[in-house]
């Protein structure tokens, strides 16, 4: 909590992640490990100044257990240190909305969509509060939201950076539900980012019963309570794959740049990358931070693409995509007895 300064520095702590110490027992780095990578959640948890020098330990320890080293979403700091550097690769892998929460009531003021939008949930009876960790924790109404909207997916669950289990583990997060006659029908889960006096929005799980503006209600709600307790910092975090933000540090081999283009254009039906990236602006943030992935040497290989995927995939890659291809498959298939039996 004192050097947690990457937006993602607290989901280290989410399940299924493996923690490495520092000899000097300061600093701390969250992974995952496939074929023999170490995929690094964002950067070592440490002191500003010793960053570069836990980061160095780090790969040195992987090295003698013949494992490399990625570090996904590093975030500025560390970028710096590799950029300087030079014998590290950084590649874009998207980028995400940055706010001050602060400045979140005259932002509404000044958009009068974001007003239509906020309005359309309100003028349907669609109220929020924050509910407090003792009595969201485990909650049968949140989960059953949570499973509905899990089986909306196009993906099954992801690990890694982006479980969506964090209702066992809200100790230090803050929870913002939205009801509607008495049901809950939508909620929002913020994660600190303490080291930055901000927060991190991980995930908003909707119900099909959820009116439009719900979620944007929802993180109404939450900036203003990020900006009642003078929080200087808000992300919704990463859109992969997007193209804003500055990429001048970033380079992709010209084999990424084609399957993450084809991935863009034709991975919609799983993940809807560029509808999640519209959303996300929409809500007017003040700037995007490019992202990036950092591996050792000129360029990220494939062994280390296949690693990241690896590790929000849970495991395979390939066996979540023949999942979700045979979940496609018999949805479609339901639908079709469905019109047959009209």
């Amino acid at each position: 909590m004192r050097h947690g300064w990457n937006a993602v520095s607290y989901q280290i702590l989410n399940r299924g992640m493996r923690w490495w110490f520092s000899p000097a027992g300061d600093a701390v780095v969250g992974f995952a490990r496939h074929d023999r990578v170490r995929v690094v959640c964002g950067a070592p948890v440490c002191a500003a100044d010793r960053i570069e020098e836990v980061a160095g330990e780090f790969e040195r320890d992987a090295a003698a257990a013949s494992d490399r080293v990625v570090f996904f979403g590093a975030g500025a700091r560390l970028e710096q240190v590799y950029l300087a550097r030079r014998d590290h690769s950084l590649v874009k892998i998207g980028a995400q909305p940055v706010w001050d929460p602060r400045e979140w009531p005259a932002i509404v003021a000044a958009h009068a969509s974001l007003r239509a939008q906020l309005n359309r949930a309100r003028n349907k009876g669609v109220r929020v509060r924050e509910w407090p960790a003792a009595e969201a924790r485990h909650a049968p109404a949140l989960d059953a939201v949570l499973q509905e909207w899990l089986a909306t997916r196009g993906l099954p669950p992801l690990a890694f950076m982006v479980t969506p289990y964090l209702l066992d583990a809200l100790d230090d997060r803050r929870v913002f539900v939205a009801e509607r006659g008495g049901d809950v029908v939508a909620y929002l889960v913020a994660t600190p980012v303490p080291a930055r006096n901000g927060w991190l929005v991980e995930e908003w799980p909707r119900s099909r019963r959820a009116p439009n503006g719900t979620t944007q209600l929802l993180v109404d709600a939450a900036m203003r309570a990020f900006a009642e307790a003078g929080c200087a910092y808000a992300t919704l975090g990463l859109a992969p794959l997007s193209r804003r933000g500055d990429d001048a540090a970033g380079t992709q081999p010209p084999w990424l740049r084609l399957l993450l283009r084809w991935v863009r254009a034709h991975g919609r039906r799983f993940y809807n990358f560029a509808g999640l990236e519209a959303f996300k602006s929409a809500l007017q943030p003040r700037e995007w931070e490019p992202i990036y992935a950092i591996a050792p040497g000129p360029h990220l290989t494939p062994r280390m693409l296949h690693a990241i995927a690896s590790a929000f995939a849970g495991g395979s890659p390939e066996w979540l995509v023949l999942r979700a291809v045979g979940g496609s498959i018999r949805e479609e298939l339901r639908r079709v007895r469905q019109r047959l039996s009209r």
